[in-house]
């Protein structure tokens, strides 16, 4: 009975190390790409470029590479007003999505690291937690 329970116990314990454990950050991106060809590609298009004037490019994008918490924040909790991005202004409406801080982490890690963005950043699903609404004020 006793080995039973130890076996049982090994077992459970090797079961919840393997269901929450960490995703790379390859198959972070991995999944990135798929929730970004179902909420992002729409308006952004799949080589990232956007549509001038409308959407703003993700594709060697200032704006993203150096607001990264509030690239967060934006798909968190929706953006709107102005921003400028390389050097054009857009003032357009971007929607909460509905994605859970996973999912976000995943988007942005696929985002920095696609059409010649690299980023050493690693967004966790944690780190997305942290960001507060207040940051697009």
């Amino acid at each position: 009975m006793k080995i039973f329970t130890v076996i049982y116990f090994i077992i459970i314990g090797l079961l919840s190390f393997h269901l929450f454990q960490e995703k790379t950050k390859a198959e972070s991106i991995e999944a990135g790409a798929e929730i970004y060809q179902d909420f992002c590609v729409q308006c952004h298009l799949t080589n990232g470029k956007g549509v001038s004037g409308v959407f703003p490019p993700l594709q060697a994008s200032d704006y993203l590479l150096a607001n990264i918490d509030r690239s967060i924040a934006g798909i968190k909790y929706g953006l709107k007003g102005k921003i400028v991005v390389n050097d054009e202004e857009y003032d357009g409406v971007m929607n909460n999505q509905g994605l859970d801080n996973e999912e976000i982490a995943d988007v942005m890690n696929y985002i920095l690291n696609q059409w010649g963005n690299k980023s050493d950043s690693f967004v966790t699903s944690e780190a997305v937690d942290q960001i507060q609404k207040s940051i697009l004020e």
